[in-house]
């Protein structure tokens, strides 16, 4: 990830969430999830956390110290970080850095191990992240960073401290993304008007499947947090209970995961996957 000139200013609006970790940081918990808000305010209040808890001045992060600002640079010694927006978080990665998360951090503070977006996680990793969570590891903690925790292992959850972010300011998708995410939920309704679009022959490419699906998600958001600004999100959230909704977030998910991997693979058939998986 490139070193951002201020990597909290992503934060604005959302101290609230400062505040409660602020009031744990004295006795961090191994595990915290961050839900809620976009991308970049996930990132920006877990490396807050990673300063909070390593700051020279041993309070608020200054922001000045060499601990502070080798995390802001992502090149402090005990920061670790796992991308999800760059692919899938993968399974091996997370067995290499075992023999690390058993011994004690660098420095005097933590080594905090951030994964940013993951719900990337492929099923082996984050079970193999699950056995380190249950052994305890003085010293590190460990922060995962999701759209909304329904979307982590459920066992993963369980063994963590939750934030909730304030969601972010509505963001509509763009027309043509509008068109496939409402066929999508009229074709949940009906039955009918989803193969038309995705039987055309060059109608359906990567890029354009993960758009929807991407697209698709932002809609979901808006129905789970009752903001409901667009005519599918309204839709969702009027016919669909918290139970299918998050149904709907894990197939989303899969089909995520199917987009970002390296084997080659029929976006027309990830999305008709989507399309077919609720009655």
């Amino acid at each position: 990830m490139t070193p951002n000139a201020d990597p909290l200013a992503a934060l604005t609006g959302q101290e609230h969430a400062v505040s409660r970790l602020n009031a744990i940081a004295h006795d961090p918990p191994q595990s915290i999830v961050i839900e809620g808000g976009d991308a970049d305010s996930r990132v920006a209040l877990a490396l807050y956390w990673a300063m909070r808890l390593n700051c020279a001045s041993g309070d608020i992060p200054c922001g000045q110290c060499p601990a502070c600002k080798q995390i802001a640079d992502f090149a402090f010694n005990d920061l670790l970080f796992f991308d999800g927006r760059e692919g899938l978080i993968k399974v091996q990665p997370i067995r290499d850095l075992r023999g690390t998360w058993g011994q004690p951090p660098h420095g005097d503070g933590f080594r905090v191990t951030i994964f940013s977006e993951a719900q990337m996680f492929m099923t082996e990793a984050a079970n193999a992240l699950l056995k380190s969570l249950e052994e305890p590891r003085p010293g590190n903690v460990f922060v995962l960073c999701a759209p909304q925790r329904e979307r982590l292992l459920e066992t993963l959850v369980s063994r963590s401290w939750v934030v909730t972010l304030a969601w972010p300011d509505i963001r509509r998708n763009a027309p043509e993304i509008e068109e496939w995410t409402s066929a999508l939920v009229n074709f949940w309704h009906s039955g009918r008007g989803w193969f038309d679009r995705t039987s055309t022959k060059g109608a359906v490419n990567k890029d354009i499947a993960m758009q929807v699906v991407l697209g698709m998600q932002r809609e979901l958001r808006e129905a789970m947090s009752g903001a409901c600004s667009t005519q599918v999100s309204s839709k969702l959230a009027q016919t669909c209970d918290l139970a299918k909704m998050r149904r709907i977030g894990l197939i989303l998910d899969k089909a995520q995961e199917a987009l970002n991997t390296q084997v080659p693979v029929n976006p027309a058939m990830v999305l008709d996957w989507v399309a077919t998986r609720l009655p």
